[in-house]
């Protein structure tokens, strides 16, 4: 691959997402020694499963927006679901129950919500081979922690968890398990813990997605150019500006005053939708009727038509704490130290201690642009050769959108974000 084909790849979605549970004790006998590495659980798509890291989704980005009016958000709600799924594999009663009401898991026992993801995950793997998508997941447990077999079993089978024992008092403790985050996002994110891990941390479970696309009609460079974005606030930016006229799914609801466009990657199996308020209208309003079903009937929408499609170049990092969010979304009990019941995590009944979760910590990365290829530049001239049909319509996205990177054979949305502001910083 030459140099400019390098610099022209489109990155999606580089994150990280980590969870960690504090304990007020560390004097244990560690049963980790000696546990295989098995490969996910082999299952079926549940949709049940599917829809509910949709819901979930929304739900989280909902509560994000509400704290983060007017700024640049980038989540991957699959990310901290699979995370929060592997955790409540160790959680029992109250908490358990808060735990599968927040991930919207209801009316799942836990062994369809794990056959379910272990499903997902294998078929979401075997995608197109112009897109690369990596799912990695690891358990960092605290030397001398009697952690159940049952727990680190289910995890290796089902999330084809990384189970690793550390002395968390090593100052090199943090930089090994930076170090496997920095290898599973392909540098993209380097750090997500900080030097010096808190004596009371126990364990650390990581879910780590990785994901490269290349547009199946890439932007040809030589077009874009800069051009005026319309900030939230009222003032002006001169971002670059994408362009090309081609073929897109697409639908304008003239009605509630928005459009939207699916830009698929490589053959078309995975693809970003963008929804484009109009000039009268704003996302707030869009957002009071975004929701599981209005998504998928719009999704459901899109109709293929030659369209004249603009989209700044942007890139961006994103982190978040997101305790205050899920405990928002009904999962307290889960934080609370005297109230958390993760007893099928580990065996601490004679500690006189309680595990529970301290922090929720989410980062990403993101970043949009061209790539140029001679077939795509070949096809664009041949497509906008045609001088006597109809102007087509236009997607112009000089203003705040939303968007979504989906998995469209099954439904599934691994990331979504919301761009106030292009940056390319």
């Amino acid at each position: 691959m030459n140099r400019k084909q390098t610099i022209g790849q489109i990155f999606l979605g580089l994150m990280c997402f980590v969870l960690l549970m504090f304990i007020g004790c560390n004097e244990f006998e560690s049963t980790l020694h000696g546990m295989m590495q098995d490969e996910p659980g082999v299952g079926l798509i549940d949709n049940g499963v599917v829809s509910a890291n949709t819901k979930f989704g929304f739900n989280l980005f909902n509560e994000i927006r509400e704290t983060e009016q007017d700024k640049n958000i980038f989540i991957s709600p699959f990310s901290i679901s699979i995370a929060l799924a592997m955790t409540l594999n160790g959680a029992a009663g109250e908490t358990e129950q808060a735990m599968v009401n927040t991930l919207q898991l209801q009316g799942l026992n836990s062994e369809l919500i794990n056959a379910g993801y272990a499903g997902l995950h294998q078929i979401l793997l075997k995608s197109d081979p112009k897109v690369t998508l990596t799912i990695a997941n690891s358990l960092w447990a605290r030397q001398g922690i009697p952690f159940k077999q049952d727990f680190l079993q289910r995890n290796t089978q089902f999330f084809g968890v990384e189970i690793s024992t550390l002395n968390f008092d090593d100052s090199n403790a943090s930089r090994i398990i930076n170090k496997w985050v920095d290898t599973n996002t392909n540098g993209k994110i380097q750090r997500i813990i900080g030097d010096g891990i808190d004596p009371s941390t126990v364990l650390f479970l990581i879910n780590a997605i990785y994901f490269k696309g290349t547009w199946q009609t890439e932007f040809d460079p030589s077009l874009t150019r800069d051009a005026t974005f319309h900030l939230a606030t009222g003032d002006e930016k001169q971002v670059p500006m994408m362009s090309r006229t081609d073929v897109y799914p697409y639908y304008r609801n003239d009605e509630e005053d928005f459009q939207a466009i699916s830009l698929p990657y490589g053959d078309g199996r995975m693809s970003m939708s963008i929804f484009l308020p109009g000039r009268e209208s704003d996302l707030n309003v869009f957002f009071q009727r975004l929701n599981v079903e209005s998504w998928e009937n719009w999704i459901s929408q899109l109709q293929e038509q030659k369209v004249l499609l603009k989209v700044p170049k942007f890139k961006m990092e994103y982190e978040r704490g997101l305790n205050d969010i899920l405990k928002a979304l009904g999962m307290d009990i889960a934080f609370d130290a005297g109230r958390a019941d993760f007893s099928r995590m580990a065996s601490l009944e004679t500690a006189n201690v309680n595990l529970y979760i301290q922090d929720v910590v989410h980062k990403t990365f993101v970043e949009v642009n061209e790539e140029g290829t001679e077939a795509a530049a070949v096809t664009s001239v041949a497509v906008d050769a045609t001088s006597v049909a109809p102007p087509p319509p236009q997607f112009i996205a000089d203003r705040p959108f939303f968007f979504a990177i989906r998995d469209n054979e099954t439904k599934t949305v691994l990331f979504m974000g919301v761009i106030v502001e292009p940056l390319l910083e």
